[in-house]
């Protein structure tokens, strides 16, 4: 499909994905300035009001960026928005979105038809986190401009579903916009990603082992030292199932290999959880792609390395056809 501009002049087809804690302004901005879109959770903006100065830190220094590289302006970014009764920001933070004319809005833990409406109203678009058909279509009924199908293998709370499966269903109904999310984080995988019939590849872990990242530096090297089986998945830490860094779980004392089932009653989506060990903070998330992340780099060096990746992709690819 067209993309909706300013998302049409991306350098890559990348979305970075919003990371709890690990996502702050100099994240971003390094992201856009890359040439893809750059994101953040709106609570990781503590208190509230730093919101808006996170927007207009943001806004100004893209600015000033496209001013003096008018040939390779930025990307645009995005804010993420949990969408569950148990965020009590989020019609504050919408309305601070809404000042400074967020472009792109991603929504989690809840499809709400007023957000969807408010976002195009100001027209921006709305891009809403699903697992599987009943979410995506519920979705697009209530207003969402496009989706994520967050598949098997992606970091955080993720579905457990193919993504061959749920592009392939998604794609029998609905033309719009899509960022596949799932294990990506290698330039092939950018590739394969739209092959599959996404617009997008939606990236997460790759950018926690970056120097503008806002994590521990033990956080970090764990990604580089990761491979796709050091990644548990359960629903212990926030009531949400997800998929979590084997030795952080191991240095908070617990047994990866036998997590009990969290009552998902009691789900948390912040910085708590059914343990004593905090999620996100304590227990990393981080998804199967990690065996492709090698070194600490700066987000200007790994879009680089993935721009080179994809490149070569491609012409192996069309090598191999013709």
């Amino acid at each position: 499909m067209a993309l909706p501009a300013p998302f049409d002049r991306l350098r890559l087809p990348v979305i970075g994905s919003p990371l709890f804690i690990v996502s702050s302004p100099e994240l971003v901005i390094a992201q856009c300035k890359a040439g893809i879109v750059g994101s953040f959770p709106a609570l990781n903006a503590r208190p509230s009001g730093v919101l808006d100065e996170w927007l207009h830190q943001i806004t100004e220094e893209l600015a000033v960026h496209n001013r003096d590289n008018p040939d390779r302006p930025a990307a645009p970014f995005a804010v993420n928005q949990i969408v569950h009764r148990s965020n009590n920001r989020l019609e504050e933070d919408m309305s601070v979105c809404e000042k400074w004319q967020v472009p792109l809005v991603i929504t989690s833990l809840g499809a709400q038809e007023d957000v969807f409406k408010a976002v195009k109203n100001w027209g921006g678009i709305t891009m809403h986190d699903v697992i599987n058909q009943r979410f995506a279509h519920k979705a697009i009924e209530k207003g969402a401009t496009g989706l994520i199908p967050v598949a098997a293998g992606a970091g955080g709370h993720a579905g457990t579903q193919s993504p061959f499966a749920l592009m392939q269903e998604i794609r029998g109904w609905f033309d719009g916009p899509v960022a596949l999310s799932g294990s990506i984080a290698h330039g092939r995988s950018v590739l394969a990603a739209q092959a599959l019939g996404a617009d997008f590849a939606y990236i997460g872990s790759a950018w926690i082992a970056t120097k503008e990242a806002n994590a521990d530096t033990a956080y970090k090297q764990s990604i580089v030292d990761s491979q796709a089986a050091d990644i548990i998945y359960s629903n212990l830490f926030t009531g949400v199932h997800g998929n979590y860094l084997r030795s952080s779980i191991e240095n908070a004392g617990l047994n990866p290999d036998d997590l009990p089932v969290s009552d998902p009653s009691k789900m948390n989506f912040g910085s708590g959880g059914n343990t004593k060990a905090k999620a996100w903070k304590d227990i990393w998330g981080s998804g199967q792609g990690v065996g492709a992340i090698d070194a600490v780099e700066t987000v200007a060096q790994r879009v680089n390395r993935l721009e080179q990746q994809y490149q070569d992709a491609r012409v192996a690819l069309e090598a191999a056809m013709f």
